[in-house]
């Protein structure tokens, strides 16, 4: 996802843990997981560690707007002492970005302390949310992490270990979630009954780490062990790494999303190569809507992986015909309408010996009001192209998403309200052609999909 763009689908959120049995200090292992995880959210971003040796109620937390090193000097991580932690970046999905906003969300309670980060969204937020008020909650926050932190507990006051309290909290929420979790003794992974976000489980000679995907576990130099599985909680101790199954489910709906843009690149979900699942989304493409073209290219850097698949399956060589600025601040100020208009061009410039006089296929991952690649279009046949064919790797929005996608209302989804033939005219494309829905059991390696905002079938009941 491309901060020059007018209007992209934006990520949720990214969570990271680590517990180092032996004492050993994680901050700055929690810092480097968070900036491999920075695609997921660049709203806010927070670390929370504490020493597993010390008081139970010794959780040190720092929080801040921004990117992470932005936010993380290295004087403070250097004050952020202890062995085990949890860390967070964030886009906004419930709840507004503002700094009370921001994770890990740190409780102290009757039981000790506990400090939390998620990935996702609740769909029954505001029945959770009138529970607890009706029993005298005073709420800090506008998130629905607040709700499953104070789930967690409210349930911790009746059972016997945090992973009990954890196991009845989470059997009354509905919707996405990943969770990292840090008690004074333990750090727990948690992952939604149907798998819909991401969680995975590395390890770095003692240490274990539980992050959404397994870029961070590469950042860190640790070895990916597995996916946490839909339902499952995993606790790692001093004594070692337990699994429970409980909240397990026989279904699963996997976010078709991470596979076709939110994921990095090199990560791995469930099995499932990202890179790979591009490169299927273009081969696709290529074969379902083929046409003839002198070359193919990607928007940078979100159509580039399925451009390479979709030229690779249709024997057209591939080509870089735009310049990306890698330099331009995300803060840069655009004041008026025709400096606005000029933003794209300032981010992107074409290669014009490149694109003059040919027949161009052009790969993007989504199209979501259209204005961007209208602009992108209209850069190319102004540098000589004479037809640009548009293809995406994704079929055509529709819907919104409920799960902690910020997926637009249907208002502001061009598909939504035009037809294949309007948004090919509004955009000023010499053809149009979307990813097939029958297409994406392929790219994902057959894994069963959540594919609402495509198709408008939620695994889960929204009201």
């Amino acid at each position: 996802m491309e901060p020059w763009t007018e209007k992209r689908i934006k990520e949720a959120c990214g969570v990271f843990g680590i517990y180092h049995p032996h004492g050993e200090e994680v901050a700055s292992s929690i810092y480097y997981g968070l900036a491999s995880l920075q695609h997921r959210g660049q709203e806010s971003c927070g670390i929370a560690v504490c020493d597993t040796t010390g008081p139970k109620g010794n959780m040190n937390v720092y929080k801040g707007m921004g990117l992470v090193h932005e936010v993380f000097k290295e004087d403070t991580l250097r004050n952020l002492k202890g062995n085990l932690g949890i860390g967070h970046v964030r886009y906004s999905t419930t709840g507004a970005a503002t700094p009370e906003n921001a994770q890990p969300l740190v409780l102290n309670y009757i039981k000790g302390t506990l400090a939390l980060a998620h990935n996702g969204n609740l769909v029954n937020t505001e029945e959770l949310r009138s529970e607890l008020a009706k029993t005298g909650a005073i709420f800090q926050t506008t998130t629905d992490s607040e709700i499953i932190a104070y789930q967690i507990a409210r349930e911790r006051v009746h059972t016997k270990t945090v992973e009990d309290a954890i196991k009845h909290a989470a059997s009354k929420l509905k919707g996405a979630y990943g969770l990292v979790i840090a008690s004074p003794r333990k750090l727990i992974g948690v992952r939604d009954p149907l798998g819909l976000k991401p969680l995975c489980l590395g390890k770095r000679e003692s240490s274990y780490i539980i992050a959404s995907e397994s870029c961070a576990l590469t950042a860190i130099g640790a070895e990916f062990l597995r996916d946490i599985l839909p339902g499952e909680i995993v606790t790692i101790s001093k004594d070692g790494i337990h699994s429970n199954l409980d909240l397990q489910q026989t279904r699963q709906a996997h976010c078709i999303f991470e596979y076709i843009y939110f994921a990095r690149l090199d990560s791995i979900l469930d099995g499932v190569s990202v890179y790979e699942s591009r490169k299927k989304a273009g081969a696709a493409l290529a074969k379902a809507f083929p046409v003839e073209a002198d070359l193919v290219t990607g928007v940078p850097d979100s159509g580039i992986t399925a451009a390479q698949g979709y030229a690779k399956a249709s024997s057209l060589p591939f080509e870089l015909v735009f310049h990306k600025n890698s330099y331009m601040g995300r803060t840069f100020i655009k004041p008026t309408q025709k400096e606005r208009e000029q933003s794209v061009q300032l981010k992107l410039s074409v290669i014009e010996q490149t694109v003059h006089g040919k027949h161009i296929v052009l790969v993007d991952d989504s199209i979501v009001r259209g204005t961007t690649m209208a602009k992108l279009i209209r850069l190319l046949k102004k540098a000589g192209a004479k037809s640009v064919h548009v293809r995406i790797s994704s079929p055509p929005f529709l819907y919104p998403c409920y799960y902690g996608t910020d997926v637009p209302s249907n208002k502001q989804l061009l598909a939504a309200s035009h037809s294949l033939a309007e948004i090919q005219t509004l955009i000023g494309a010499d053809s149009l052609a979307y990813l097939r829905v029958e297409d994406l059991s392929y790219i994902a390696d057959g894994l069963p999909l959540c594919t609402a905002c495509f198709n408008n079938h939620y695994p889960i009941a929204v009201s």
